[in-house]
């Protein structure tokens, strides 16, 4: 199975070979520092890694359903009534896998588009970093920024895959939101630093939920806040027993875009400016709050900002 996979996908990997040398001959005609090569080498395999476990995994099931496709075309005319049962049944379950394979692969062609705009988003940060290397101007507070870019990048596609195959990955505890949103304005913090932005941050809630899932949904939404408030702008995070409302002073969503704004790979326009994202953020912080128990809502103005509630949802 795993010589069929190389054989199918040989182009990838020797494309991959081949720009890999390619960058290496650059970095040696141009004497730029190796240890990047090295870096962006090391990140594009490990991204190689997990986007050949993933289309072996799709593979293997495409195969697996084809194998069953054939056996039951070789079963040949059936004339008895009994057979004609179960050949009726077995049609029924062809049909079934039929359906199956269809929503893999559109599941398959999904994970491609994301990963493609997924790897043109990775782009920036690392060309920042790339700069910084090569010219010696390095920023602490900028490479924090870049840094933290990547890693938000990589857990949002490592989240997705993980959300994807398997939706059981839930402990619940008692959890206290303040603090919560205190730990991931803690790990934002440079990102505020940086555009001089003020966050008040009131109350509490006491539930029962998942860190982890919850802390990732929750991020999310802060990050887009930070993201598209304007300079010396303000966020304000209020917690009730019951919900939590993010409200910034950014440049807002367009209207017609507000329904659309949890739809998979939806990017959309935030004000005038196109931002070319991968539209998982908030894919996945409904899907999450989804099975949370959590709803979410959002109403935004351009130029004047953006509310999101996230709320306990009504029995």
């Amino acid at each position: 199975m795993i010589r069929a996979f190389l054989k199918e996908y040989q182009s990838w990997y020797f494309t991959y070979i081949s720009l890999i040398l390619l960058y290496l001959l650059v970095f040696g005609l141009y004497h730029l520092p190796l240890p990047f090569f090295y870096i962006a080498s090391l990140i594009s395999m490990t991204l190689l890694l997990l986007i050949s476990f993933w289309k072996y995994w799709c593979f293997k099931e495409k195969i697996k359903l084809l194998q069953e496709f054939i056996y039951v075309k070789e079963l040949g005319d059936l004339q008895s009534p009994t057979e004609l049962v179960y050949q009726a049944i077995i049609q029924k379950i062809l049909s079934q896998h039929s359906d199956d394979l269809l929503n893999e692969k559109k599941k398959q062609q999904n994970m491609e588009a994301i990963i493609k705009l997924w790897t043109h988003q990775m782009k920036v940060p690392l060309a920042a970093l790339s700069f910084m290397g090569q010219t010696g101007h390095i920023e602490e507070l900028e490479l924090q920024k870049q840094t933290y870019k990547i890693q938000n990048h990589i857990n949002q596609l490592l989240s997705y895959m993980k959300f994807s195959q398997s939706n059981d990955d839930f402990r619940f505890e008692e959890i206290e939101l303040n603090q919560v949103v205190k730990e991931i304005l803690k790990d934002m913090r440079f990102l505020c630093i940086s555009k001089n932005i003020s966050v008040d941050l009131q109350g509490n809630w006491l539930l029962k939920s998942d860190k982890k899932w919850l802390t990732f949904a929750l991020s999310q939404v802060i990050d887009n806040a930070i993201k598209y408030t304007r300079e010396s702008g303000t966020i304000k995070i209020e917690i009730a027993q019951g919900s939590i409302k993010i409200q910034d002073s950014g440049i807002g969503i367009l209207k017609e875009d507000l329904p659309r704004l949890f739809d998979e790979g939806f990017t959309g326009f935030n004000g005038h400016e196109h931002q070319k994202a991968t539209g998982l953020g908030l894919f996945m912080t409904k899907e999450v709050l989804d099975k949370l128990n959590l709803q979410i809502a959002m109403t935004s103005q351009v130029d004047q900002g953006t509310e999101v509630l996230i709320s306990k949802k009504e029995r």
